[in-house]
């Protein structure tokens, strides 16, 4: 896949087609949203800065894809992506998290992500090293080498930057180093050092102890700095450690890898990334409009919630561990099913800061049919590819399909309407036998057929009460 910066909407959409079924406005939504962050950042300063995102809510009842298209956007989008749900959240001064913390677990999503970036482009050099580190320990340098002689002629250890110092020299006069030690390298990448054993001296943490602090929302970040202070107090030992080759170099590697990262520079890159590209995800916003309208005292997670939310949308400066971050140019997207309320019950203000609305509409029996075989991760797939791991090749008739997309649609009428969510449940219940038979039946071929269906669900599919407890 291209990055994300060569996206045109279209192959973004024809990306969430892969996995997402339907809803062709949402996805149309979404994907000019995220070619919209890349334009931007090609517009000269000062108009650059004036452009501010459109903000997005989603509409529609559970399960038809609100909460697929969020997971596929954070694979997507290549920037700091962060997922929550609206309902943590309570007014600031009450017990709970207030809403500035999700631009603080914005930033953290933001630095593991460049943290790795830099990792991966340092992996060539740390192996290099780490594998001078291996050779160090199977051909200890003469004294010479890895002592200074003193002025009395002793010998006196060297420290350790001036070691540093010397394995570069070491690598740049590889051209000099002995036969031996040439040896042993052909060796070590050959495998033929697989089955040593060696000992050597990797970083311990002393795991801090956790700290968790149950106070009023805006006070989160005394959890982290007490949890930090704890890390330095229990601070990285050396341990020894016996290995063989093959893991040595994995974990030599891993800590080489480390120690070349410039956390100054992931920090800034980070934070310029949260400001630029970062995007949050609001789920489950209907569940912090006011129930009622006035006269019941102020609602903690309700109302309150919503006049915090207003400045960090709007644009305002959030203070991190790590430094300041502006929120003018964070994308925001929202969601939820709006059963019991709908958008214009938000307060006025809140509803002006997400001037795109996107309704996503109820999925039919066409629609689950296509849910079952056509994305990449289809339900249909997964239990085929279950199955074989036991020698039973699972085959679905055209029909059998049929008949699960119909039992849904029609249990999804019947009692409560949770959309594509109901197909997982009706697959279990089809092939609740085969999955407890499948280790003594033995290899061979199971066919689902139409009438195997509704010999497992048709009385309880009939049976309304029975169906809200099992269906």
């Amino acid at each position: 896949m291209n990055s994300i910066q060569s996206l045109t909407p279209k192959e973004i959409v024809a990306e969430l087609d892969k996995y997402i079924v339907g809803q062709a406005d949402a996805k149309r939504s979404v994907a000019i949203a995220l070619r919209n962050r890349w334009r931007r950042r090609q517009v000269e300063s000062p108009l650059r800065e004036e452009i501010a995102p459109k903000n997005i809510i989603m509409i529609g009842p559970t399960g038809v894809g609100k909460t697929e298209i969020a997971r596929r956007l954070a694979t997507l989008a290549q920037s700091p992506f962060f997922k929550v749900e609206a309902s943590k959240f309570t007014e600031v001064g009450y017990v709970g998290r207030d809403v500035e913390s999700m631009i603080r677990d914005l930033v953290e999503i933001a630095i593991s992500m460049v943290k790795e970036e830099q990792k991966d482009m340092t992996h060539g050099l740390a192996e290099v090293n780490a594998e001078e580190r291996i050779l160090d320990i199977l051909l200890p340098l003469p004294p010479s080498a890895s002592m200074g002689e003193g002025p009395d002629g002793s010998y006196s250890f060297l420290l350790q930057s001036d070691k540093e110092q010397e394995r570069a020299v070491t690598l740049g006069r590889r051209a000099g180093e002995s036969s031996t030690r040439e040896k042993f390298r052909e060796m070590l990448r050959d495998g033929r050092l697989d089955e040593r054993e060696i000992e050597l001296d990797l970083s311990e943490s002393h795991g801090a102890p956790m700290v968790e602090i149950m106070t009023t929302s805006g006070m989160e970040d005394m959890q982290s700095n007490l949890q930090d202070a704890f890390s330095k107090i229990f601070s990285k030992k050396k341990k020894k450690r016996k290995l063989k080759v093959p893991e040595a170099m994995k974990a030599l590697t891993k800590e080489e890898m480390e120690r070349l990262v410039d956390m100054d520079k992931v920090m800034k890159e980070a934070l310029r990334r949260t400001e630029e590209s970062g995007i949050i995800f609001l789920d489950e916003i209907d569940k912090i409009v006011s129930k009622s309208s006035g006269g019941y005292g102020p609602e903690v997670s309700r109302e309150g919630v919503q006049r915090d939310l207003l400045p960090i949308v709007e644009g305002s400066t959030v203070t991190t561990k790590h430094g300041m971050v502006k929120t003018d140019h964070i994308l925001f997207i929202a969601s939820g099913a709006f059963h019991m309320s709908k958008p214009s019950d938000l307060i006025p203000e809140l509803q002006g800061r997400f001037p795109i609305r996107v309704e996503l509409h109820s999925l039919g029996q066409d629609e689950f049919v296509r849910i079952l075989t056509e994305p990449e991760n289809a339900l249909i797939k997964q239990y085929i590819a279950l199955m074989a791991t036991e020698g039973v090749e699972l085959v679905f008739d055209p029909e059998a399909i049929q008949e699960m997309a119909r039992i849904a649609v029609e249990v999804n009428l019947n009692t409560e309407e949770i959309g594509a969510r109901r197909l997982h449940t009706v697959m279990e219940r089809v092939l609740d036998e085969l999955s407890y038979d499948a280790s003594e039946r033995g290899e061979g071929q199971f066919v689902v057929s139409a009438d195997y269906v509704r010999s497992q669900l048709e009385a309880i599919a009939q049976d309304q009460d029975l169906s809200r407890f099992i269906l």
